[in-house]
């Protein structure tokens, strides 16, 4: 049968030849189309490197001279009534553990950028590397994890020290080469090219993304410990999951007789349940809208699949008939026209390999991980294409098929 297929591709090159040429363009296209969106979902998909599920964000105010219960203040006082606060936060029943940080907490929109360095070493970093100051509790809030195993509470331990902790990806991005941080544990750094200090690495993290559509090669970051403390900080409580009930409206119920001190009061608390969704809510709005576009294009292409193999079956009902007179099933004629399309699709398939690979060379796709080309992906998405493309001829040509085959032979041939 494949031979008899061949011969007859063969005889009908001309037709077969623009039904290829288009076979390759619509393979190129959807290609590009499932790169994007393999991409968008891979990244979403990718480990974030911490866990904000049963955290909140308590918002401190202070009150001014104007207020009755307003008591001057020095620095030194209004750093120990923010410390005392947090300290009552954590003494409740229904916390796990609370921190204080500054541009560091997830989905957060203001952050602080810092240079790294080894001592007697040109290796340093290059480009943004997000700068995270932060009590030791931090990470156990957050649930870091340490890229040898290190646990939350070894981490916050190291911070405690003064040791710093980085992502484990801090300088791969910057040589374009794997250089995991863990061969640098127990090393020493300078910050921002200050040669006249230096700070001990303690751990290197898995890497903790910046949100969940930034992939983690476009993630470095560096942990080390806050040792000043202002009311627009970030006071950050993870709650006990057997007491994440109407948490926030238990905490104001309380803010008032508990927990003002001196003049710092709780005057918001949110959960990092509504700060994730309004910080991407834009982010969000835009990938509906390419994903909206890209299914349309989609919904296109099956068409006019759809259309030119509707088109080339009902040219065949003459060739449908004389299979049937000569004794072929309704199944052997079905089996037969699909492996045309088929045959025609493994023949451009390689073609289309070498567009997809120049285009993605030349970097004309979706970047990830630093780069456009990635082996990998690119066959991953090729086969999802041309799987998409084989259902698409199935589809395309079962539905006029069934009909064509449906007719009596003599009419069909009549007809003709």
């Amino acid at each position: 049968m494949n031979k008899k297929l061949f011969i007859q591709i063969k005889n009908e090159w001309r037709s077969n030849l623009w039904l290829a040429v288009e076979l390759l363009l619509v393979s190129v296209v959807m290609w590009w189309i499932t790169d994007a969106l393999y991409v968008r979902l891979a990244v979403y998909l990718e480990p974030r490197g911490f866990n904000t599920e049963h955290c909140y964000k308590i918002e401190m105010g202070e009150l001014t001279s104007k207020s009755p219960d307003y008591t001057r203040r020095s620095y030194e006082e209004r750093s120990t009534d923010i410390l005392e606060l947090a300290d009552r936060l954590r003494h409740r029943s229904d916390i796990e553990a609370v921190s204080l940080s500054h541009n560091s907490h997830p989905y957060n929109g203001s952050n602080g950028t810092i240079g790294v360095q080894l001592v007697g070493d040109t290796l340093e970093t290059y480009g943004r590397v997000i700068r995270r100051q932060v009590t030791p509790d931090f990470v156990r809030v957050f649930q870091y994890q340490g890229a040898n195993g290190e646990t939350p509470e070894q981490l916050a331990e190291m911070i405690e020290r003064g040791e710093i902790l980085v992502s484990d990806n801090l300088f791969s991005s910057t040589y374009n080469r794997p250089l995991p941080m863990t061969n640098y544990i127990g090393k020493r750094f300078h910050l921002n090219r200050d040669t006249t200090s230096s700070v001990r690495l303690g751990a290197s993290l898995k890497v903790v993304r910046y949100g969940d559509f930034q992939s983690g090669s476009e993630s470095r970051s560096m942990v080390y410990k806050l040792d000043w403390f202002d009311k627009d900080q970030e006071l950050c409580v993870r709650v006990l999951p057997e007491h994440d009930v109407d948490f926030i409206n238990k905490v104001k119920a309380d803010s008032e007789s508990q927990y003002r001190v001196g003049n710092i009061f709780i005057s918001e608390v949110r959960s990092f349940k509504d700060i994730r969704r309004n910080i991407q809510q834009g982010t969000y709005n835009a990938m509906r809208n390419n994903i909206t576009i890209m299914v349309f294009l989609l919904v296109n292409i099956f068409l006019g699949l759809l259309g030119t193999f509707w088109f080339r079956t009902q040219q065949r009902r003459s060739e449908i008939a004389l299979h049937k007179i000569s004794g072929a099933t309704n199944r052997d004629v079905f089996i037969r026209l699909v492996s045309e399309g088929w045959l025609l699709l493994l023949i451009i398939t390689p073609l289309a390999f070498l567009v997809d690979y120049n285009l993605a060379y030349a970097e004309l796709n979706s970047w990830r991980n630093g780069t456009t080309l990635e082996m990998d992906r690119l066959l991953a998405c090729i086969g999802i294409t041309f799987l998409l493309i084989a259902l698409m001829i199935v589809i395309a040509i079962g539905i006029p098929a069934r009909k064509a085959m449906h007719i009596e032979p003599a009419d069909a041939l009549r007809d003709e």
